[in-house]
């Protein structure tokens, strides 16, 4: 006879239960849920950022803005050389009025860029720019330039755009940019995306209507 005995007695316990394992499974779901918007809200607000520290600083290139021109003006000359582009999705024909120009440093001057758009409808592009060599960006001061703001042409449209620079004298005391004597200002423009229309919201006090 066997001497096994099924427990099934009130002060038998019963089976173990499992939930605290699912639970910590779910705990590190939601970790992980978690942690990925949090990376996703990181990168949308290191775009803006990261374009202020290059504004601010000159970084990668970019030039700065400023509202008066230079009151200092040096013997010294430097040539500035001008590069246009576009993206593919823009269909303009974009150049500058002159390939260079040699300016003194600290001296306010204005050049023009001519812009045509080849295509059969109106289109709105920006204008993205950079300096090189890179460190020259911090010295590389406009006063105005058609890269401020977005730009609309018509079906072939023709507009010239001004830009209004100088150099800032101090790029001859620094050690990295004391020897350039030439900088090259580059643009490229993109197209603009329209902006999404928003929904309106029902005027208070009216009940929305549904169709069954």
């Amino acid at each position: 006879m066997s001497n096994e005995i099924n427990a099934t007695g009130p002060g038998t316990p019963g089976p173990k239960k499992t939930t605290g394992k699912n639970g910590s499974n779910y705990t590190v779901l939601i970790a992980c849920v978690v942690f990925v918007a949090s990376m996703v809200g990181m990168s949308y607000a290191a775009v803006p950022l990261y374009r202020l520290y290059c504004q601010v600083t000159g970084f990668n290139g970019t030039t700065q803005r400023v509202e008066q021109a230079s009151t200092t003006i040096l013997d010294r000359k430097m040539r500035v050389e001008f590069d246009a582009n576009t993206a593919s999705t823009v269909m303009w024909d974009f150049k500058p009025e002159n390939r260079s120009v040699d300016v003194r440093i600290g001296e306010t001057v204005q050049v023009m860029f001519t812009a045509r758009n080849l295509g059969k409808e109106t289109a709105t592009a920006q204008a993205i720019f950079n300096v090189t060599p890179l460190q020259a960006g911090a010295y590389f001061n406009k006063v105005e330039c058609f890269c401020f703001t977005d730009v609309t042409l018509k079906a072939g449209e023709s507009r010239e755009m001004p830009v209004v620079f100088f150099i800032d004298p101090e790029i001859v005391n620094q050690p990295e940019t004391k020897s350039v004597n030439t900088i090259t200002l580059s643009y490229t423009f993109y197209a603009k995306q329209p902006d999404k229309p928003v929904a309106q919201a029902p005027e208070s006090g009216k009940a929305i209507e549904t169709k069954l």
